[in-house]
């Protein structure tokens, strides 16, 4: 694993994310494949859009010394832990993370857009689509990654997300919505339920080892509120019914 675990035993904060490689549920061979299905990057300008802490975007670079890429996210401590790791893996001379709302990115469009889990940032699928299609040259790549159903929802699962009935739709829902704006499907994947429980695994994980190592700090109930109340959520609601997309997509040139 790269970057799954801190360097320093001690966690300081409580967060969902410490024990994360990617926010998202998404395996090593998984992210290696997607990586292969984008074609050589050979000399290609690389966006990542809500990129987090840039780990895909990181290991992209790392298998083609002449690509270059930039990631963005308003996450001032997601960027700056991905910022460490570029540091830690000598592409800081490749890549540039910039903290900033992705909906307000002006820069030009580059040869690959990847944009994961991050559809919220302008407001739905839709909209992200739109707004992102003028981020791709023409004949370049889209690596998209969004929820689905793979049922439809029950108003319990509803409530536990706080999602409304048509805020997600199915699988074949989501890839019509990229192909009625012109973009074409050149590869398809969906996370496993292995790939879900190790994310959410993970993400409680976080928690749950800083509440063993500070019993007394004053935001433990807190924290603890939130574990429980997402594990609730994940284990009696969504899981096996929520499901997670990865679309590659082309631009027509």
């Amino acid at each position: 694993m790269v970057g799954a675990v801190p360097a320093c035993g001690v966690i300081t904060e409580p967060s969902g994310h410490t024990y994360l490689d990617f926010n998202a549920p998404l395996s090593d061979a998984r992210a290696a494949g997607l990586i292969t299905g984008l074609g050589p990057p050979a000399g290609r300008r690389v966006l990542d859009l809500g990129c987090g802490w840039a780990e895909l975007l990181l290991r992209l670079l790392a298998t083609e010394p002449t690509a270059t890429g930039i990631g963005v996210d308003s996450d001032a401590e997601a960027i700056d832990r991905g910022t460490a790791n570029a540091t830690a893996r000598s592409l800081t001379d490749r890549v540039r993370l910039v903290t900033a709302d992705v909906t307000g990115w002006t820069g030009d469009p580059a040869d690959v857009v990847m944009s994961v889990g991050a559809p919220h940032a302008w407001g739905g699928t839709a909209p992200a689509l739109d707004a992102l299609w003028s981020h791709v040259r023409p004949g370049g790549l889209l690596l998209f990654g969004d929820s689905y159903w793979e049922r439809p929802p029950s108003a319990a699962v509803l409530a536990g997300l706080g999602a409304a009935p048509d805020e997600i739709g199915s699988l074949p829902d989501l890839v019509d919505l990229a192909l009625a704006r012109g973009f074409r499907l050149l590869g398809l994947s969906v996370a496993s339920l292995d790939e879900w429980d190790t994310f959410e695994s993970r993400w409680c994980a976080g928690r749950e080892r800083w509440l063993l190592e500070h019993p007394e700090d004053p935001r433990a109930e807190e924290c603890r509120a939130v574990v429980d109340r997402h594990r609730t959520g994940w284990l009696r609601g969504y899981r096996g019914e929520l499901g997670f997309a990865y679309l590659t997509l082309a631009v027509p040139g």
